[in-house]
């Protein structure tokens, strides 16, 4: 038994990243797949022209920030420099636009998924392809720059997502994983691959523009789970690790957006599961036996890593106001003179929530930062408190009302693929920042899609982790053994989980607060008009 010290001087550590929303995370595993190493970087988009994103030096000096803290935690652990690894993975947020030009320069500053200005593309392209294209996926981008006559258009050679421009950047090669892609354009879950007769009616659709480009020949080559996307650069281990120790060669494994690494941390690859993943913004995925029998807006199809249909309810808006809540809490602590330990703060103030009144005591939030296109608000974000005058106004139903509000819109779109797709579920899997203190948001999400809920050991690590186990895949795979088979039994064999059942009462009180949910939005209408 090698140890962890040995591991990594033998280079048989495997390395995922994932680009988060606010934070860029980097995590360390051995052959086991056990996490030996961590790195962290905080950064935050920006609202720049009225548009989210973040920069290109953002980008750069956020990975590089990351891995630092890698290898300084992995010096601090064992007194050891990462010169080799035995594989990589980059994964980020899914969706947004990054369009390229012929010299390789990033033509406009990138657009993320939080975006909601692609309203008329995203409406035109789902009528068209008779496929749902939310406002949030690369294409839908693309043909909203196209509708506005935006000038870089034409001198397009290549757009993809911020995991695909990574690996691209790093490898030279430009290809993308299936899940990731499936954010980009609609996937035939056939070939596992772009729906060549939808790209087709694209072409088609922009013939009159005269572009020097048919969009395939734009678009990054498809890859699934397992098979290799390319190796480090000597540029590329240059840009990862600026101390110069690491050398280039590592394999890469294809890169993957947040939803696929979430479906890996959480073991929801197979039919039948599904996962909620919660942090900035959350989203729920089950995996299909088949397609949906109707369209619906509300809800998008994807993939699995290894390209298995996958139904996503995808909402913007999570944990951003409550956490700005609580930060609130952090801020009068300072002012009292206290030091704050913001661990103890979310713990406390979220048990203190499962105190209030089920239904919140009439309290009402919302928490719109941004649009929210599964409920038809497609503004900009205008987070709101609502309460009449004789709502039970106490710190148990605020803090409740601010949970509630970060799983209603979630709430609203599984009703859709539950109870009127009426899609088979086994298990739901929880994972991600919301579910840090223990119990309170598994319980509500419990009551909210009226199921069980499991939360595993494991969860805490995230996608940066799901990551690695998706590069561990590539390299430890034997023939004909697929993702599913190797999680259960390589990954998750005798892995433990708390599971949290609905209790009725909660169940009642969710319901009706997303009665009260629902009639108020001509309130948040209103308060986008006056502003």
């Amino acid at each position: 038994m090698c140890s962890e010290a040995e591991v990594i001087k033998a280079g048989k550590a495997v390395l995922g990243i994932e680009f988060g929303s606010t934070r860029i995370k980097a995590v360390l595993v051995d052959p086991e797949n056990h996490v030996i190493g961590l790195g962290t970087h905080d950064w935050e988009n920006r609202l720049v022209d009225g548009l989210w994103t973040y920069t290109l030096e953002d980008i750069w000096g956020g990975l590089q920030d990351c891995y630092a803290s890698l290898s300084a935690d992995v010096q601090k652990r064992y007194g050891v420099v990462i010169e080799k690894l035995a594989a990589v993975g980059f994964s980020a947020m899914m969706h947004g636009y990054m369009a390229f030009g012929s010299d390789d320069e990033l033509l406009i500053p990138f657009r993320t998924w939080r975006n909601t200005n692609t309203g008329k593309a995203a409406a035109a392209l789902t009528k068209l392809f008779n496929f749902n294209m939310p406002m949030r996926w690369s294409t839908s981008h693309l043909y909203q720059c196209i509708l506005d006559g935006m000038d870089h258009v034409k001198k397009i050679t290549y757009y993809t997502t911020l995991a695909g421009y990574i690996t691209w950047a790093l490898t030279g090669n430009k290809v993308i994983g299936v899940g990731d892609a499936a954010g980009m354009f609609p996937i035939d879950s056939k070939t596992r691959d772009f729906d060549e007769r939808m790209i087709g009616q694209f072409d088609e659709l922009v013939k009159e523009h005269h572009y020097p480009w048919k969009l395939r020949d734009i678009m990054p080559k498809v890859l699934v789970a397992g098979q290799q996307a390319g190796t480090l650069t000597e540029k590329g281990a240059a840009l990862l690790d600026v101390s110069g120790h690491l050398q280039a060669g590592v394999p890469v494994c294809p890169p993957e957006g947040d939803a696929g690494t979430g479906m890996v941390a959480t073991n929801s690859c197979e039919v039948t599961t599904g996962n909620v993943s919660a942090g900035t913004s959350v989203f729920a995925m089950v995996v299909m036996k088949e397609n949906m029998k109707n369209l619906h807006t509300e809800i998008d199809m994807v993939t699995t890593p290894d390209g298995a249909p996958v139904a996503m309810a995808h909402c913007n808006n999570c944990t951003s106001d409550l956490n700005a809540w609580v930060s609130i809490f952090r801020e009068f602590l300072e002012q009292m003179g206290i030091e704050p330990d913001m661990n103890k703060i979310f713990s406390v103030l979220y048990n203190h929530a499962l105190e209030g009144d089920p239904d919140c005591g009439r309290v009402l939030a919302y928490n719109y930062y941004s649009g929210e296109p599964v409920t038809g608000f497609n503004g900009e974000g205008r987070p709101l408190l609502v309460r009449r005058p004789d709502s039970a106004f106490n710190l148990a139903n605020f803090m409740r009302a601010n949970l509630y509000s970060s799983l209603a819109s979630l709430k609203i779109g599984l009703d859709i693929l539950l109870k009127e797709e009426h899609v088979e579920l086994t298990r739901l899997m929880g994972h991600g920042g919301l579910f840090k203190t223990k119990g309170v948001a598994q319980r509500i999400l419990a009551a909210a899609v009226d199921a069980p809920v499991t939360v595993m050991d494991t969860a805490g690590e995230g996608g940066a982790w799901g990551m690695a186990v998706l590069a561990q895949y590539m390299i430890q795979k034997k023939d004909g053994e697929t993702l599913p088979q190797y999680l259960d039994g390589r990954v998750f064999a005798g892995q433990s989980g708390t599971t949290v059942s609905p209790a009725p009462e909660d169940v009642e009180g969710f319901n009706s607060f997303i009665e009260m949910y629902k009639k108020g939005y001509p309130i948040e209408q209103a308060a986008v008009e006056s502003m």
